[in-house]
């Protein structure tokens, strides 16, 4: 994988990141994640 492309991927995942953290938590659980859970459901771990 290039440089760049893996690069463009990571701001992706902090950019999901950052907007997951910005819901409320009522949000969350719409969706089926803790608070806990977000780096989680975006890096895969």
């Amino acid at each position: 994988m290039k440089i760049r492309q893996k690069i463009m991927e990571y701001a992706q995942m902090r950019r999901a990141v950052r907007e997951l953290r910005a819901l409320d938590d009522h949000a969350l659980r719409d969706i089926g994640i803790s608070r806990s859970q977000i780096q989680a459901a975006v890096y895969g771990r």
